[in-house]
Parts: C-alpha cells; sequence; structure tokens
C-alpha cells in the first residue's frame, strides 16, 4: 500500500463537453435575469422619478425614511430630515444603498446573480467560461463580507417600514382608528422583510453561532431552531419579499398619482 500524500491538481480537469446535462438548466438563470434585469430598471426609475411616493397615510418603501429636506410633507410617515436642502436629487437615493447592499451581499442572491449575469457558474454540473477562479477575495467581490452589517442595517429598515405600516391605521387627516387596502398592502410588505430578513444566514449564525453547547443556551437554540426552519425558505422569501417591496411601491405610486382611490374599510 502506497503511503506517500496526494499532490494537489495545479489547474482545473480538462473535460471537452461544458456539461452533460441534458436537462434545461439553462432556464432558471434565464428567469432570474429578466426578472432582476426588470426590477432593477423599475426601481432605479421609481428611484429617478421623485414623485408619487407618498399619499396619506401611505409612504412607499423606496422613499422611507425619507431624510432629506426636500421631501413631500408628511404627517409623521417615515419622516426625518437629517440632510439639509443642499441636496437637490431624489430622497429615495440617499436610503436604497442599504437594502439594495443587504439583497445584493445575500448569500442566495449572490448565486442566483453569479449564476444569472456572470454564468459563474450558470448551474451545477456545467462549466463556467471563466478562465480562472479568485473567489470573493479581490475588489469589488470582497465587499460581499459586509453582509452581516448590511443585515443590521436592514433590520432598522424593517423597524422603520413596520412603523409606517401602523401609520396606515389612519386616515388621510392623521386620524387614528381607520384602516384601507394600502394597510393590508404595507402589513404585508413589512411582514415579507422581516421573514426574508430573519431567514438570513447571518441571523441564523447570530442565533446560534460559536456555542459549543446548545444546553446551555436554551434560549439561544430555540431562536436557532425558529431562524434555521425559516432559513430552509430563504429562496422563497426572498423572491417573495422582493417582490412584496415593488408591488408596494406600484400601490402607494398608483394611489398618489391618483389612478385609483384607495379602498376603505373603516
Amino acid at each position: 500500500m502506497s503511503t506517500g500524500t496526494v499532490t494537489p491538481a495545479k489547474s482545473r480537469a480538462e473535460i471537452e463537453q461544458p456539461t452533460l446535462r441534458t436537462d434545461r438548466y439553462w432556464v432558471a438563470p434565464l428567469i432570474t435575469f429578466v426578472v432582476f434585469l426588470a426590477f432593477i430598471a423599475y426601481a432605479t426609475f421609481r428611484a429617478f422619478q421623485n414623485e408619487y411616493y407618498y399619499a396619506p397615510p401611505y409612504i412607499s418603501p423606496f422613499y422611507s425614511p425619507c431624510i432629506s429636506s426636500n421631501c413631500v410633507p408628511m404627517s409623521g410617515a417615515g419622516e426625518v430630515h437629517f440632510i439639509g436642502s443642499w441636496w437637490g436629487l431624489s430622497p429615495a437615493l440617499l436610503i436604497l444603498i442599504f437594502p439594495l447592499g443587504f439583497r445584493m451581499t445575500c448569500y442566495y442572491y449572490r448565486k442566483a446573480y453569479y449564476r444569472a449575469f456572470w454564468q459563474s457558474p450558470p448551474a451545477c454540473a456545467v462549466a463556467e467560461p471563466h478562465g480562472k477562479y479568485t473567489g470573493e477575495t479581490r475588489f469589488p467581490l470582497i465587499i460581499q463580507n459586509s453582509h452581516r452589517y448590511f443585515f443590521v442595517a436592514a433590520s432598522l429598515f424593517n423597524v422603520i417600514l413596520t412603523w409606517d405600516a401602523i401609520l396606515g391605521f389612519r386616515n388621510a387627516q392623521g386620524q387614528w382608528g381607520h384602516m384601507g387596502f394600502g394597510t393590508l398592502v404595507l402589513l404585508a410588505n413589512a411582514t415579507l422583510l422581516w421573514l426574508y430578513t430573519a431567514s438570513c444566514h447571518s441571523c441564523r449564525h447570530i442565533m446560534g453561532g460559536r456555542l459549543k453547547h446548545f444546553s446551555k443556551h436554551p434560549v439561544r437554540y430555540k431562536a436557532w431552531t425558529i431562524v434555521s426552519k425559516l432559513n430552509t425558505r430563504h429562496m422563497q422569501l426572498a423572491w417573495a419579499s422582493l417582490f412584496g417591496v415593488a408591488l408596494t411601491d406600484l400601490y402607494v405610486w398608483l394611489v398618489s398619482s391618483g389612478a385609483f382611490s384607495d379602498p376603505r374599510f373603516f
């Protein structure tokens, strides 16, 4: 029996075919590419549009919190003026970097857009067109390591958007004890965002990471088991929350522009 050590290969194995798969493995990356591109186009347009983002008492998640003084007048809905009149662009550009950063550094989204946009790789057991692989050790991909910090920022934004949903129980005059269809829209959006954030791998690590004995930390263990169950649905929650944010903004846009009136329940 040989006791020698195995020398690792210095280059990739040479395979003539790009893949031996016979299924339509390219469908999922193509759908991801189209949907992401559509969302990017829509979100960019809405961010620069700089109007129709507030329909009392509803505020678009793309513009909350509205932290510049050029925001339209609001009644308590995500309005804190940290930025003075020198800012002449859309207030959405000041805040979207944080939820965008959270999603762009998300483990699932990284897999999705690496495959869809860079074909790195297009799918499992499919060769990628790149000559070498450097991982996420160089700029700009080394920024992916900041995901845990964007997780904290995203959690703070979820608190703000939850408060915006609570403010939806008012009427246009700011009186409490009222509810419209937009209230349900904002509540659903906040719920999906919380579920997506809680299912995040960073959240799972915060709950149970670096523990040697779960038995000595029953509360954290219970939290870890709950988050772990959500983590198995992380992909579905990532997509659902993405559509939720876009549809919530679209609803506020349509109501604010006068396309239709918000149905009121009471």
